[in-house]
């Protein structure tokens, strides 16, 4: 049985160690140390086994769209992981739906992601809706997810310091 409840400061070693085993590289890890550090966080889930093992996580940094200067809040999902032996259970996809879920309850209006289209697409992002804004990830993985209609349509999306070293 596993549960998806939001990270805890007790929590961010086990993450920590989640993400650099999910990954080819510690990149990703560190990324979300930073983010945590930095305060850029919105939103942070883990899925929990009742043992209380740490099974997948998902990240959810603050954006902003610039448009004419003036700066709105958007949501970028990054990363997502899930522990290798769990993969193919459903965990991945069901961190990414409760945190959108909790994304629109907390009033977000737009989530961006960079990942496969065959698997964020289900969830509703689209290459079409994130081709109005340019990024310094603009391109085929480039997708994004309109939660509410008033979100900016157009504009540069600035994703959080930590990223300044994967752009």
């Amino acid at each position: 049985m596993i549960r998806i409840r939001p990270e805890t400061r007790h929590d961010a070693g086990t993450i920590h160690d989640l993400l650099v085993g999910a990954f080819p590289t510690p990149v990703e890890a560190g990324l979300v140390d930073r983010m945590r550090r930095d305060g850029d966080l919105v939103l942070s889930l883990v899925a929990a086994h009742v043992d209380g093992a740490i099974v997948g996580h998902v990240a959810f940094p603050r954006l902003r769209v610039v448009v004419s200067g003036v700066g709105y809040r958007a949501v970028g999902l990054a990363p997502l992981a899930v522990a290798e032996t769990r993969r193919r259970q459903g965990i991945g996809a069901e961190l990414v739906q409760r945190g959108l879920a909790q994304l629109r309850a907390q009033d977000e209006t737009l989530v961006f992601v960079l990942g496969d289209p065959a698997y964020y697409g289900r969830f509703g992002f689209t290459a079409e809706t994130a081709q109005p804004y340019t990024s310094a990830y603009d391109e085929t993985y480039f997708m994004a997810l309109r939660l509410e209609d008033d979100a900016p349509r157009a504009g540069l999306v600035r994703y959080p310091a930590a990223f300044d070293a994967l752009a």
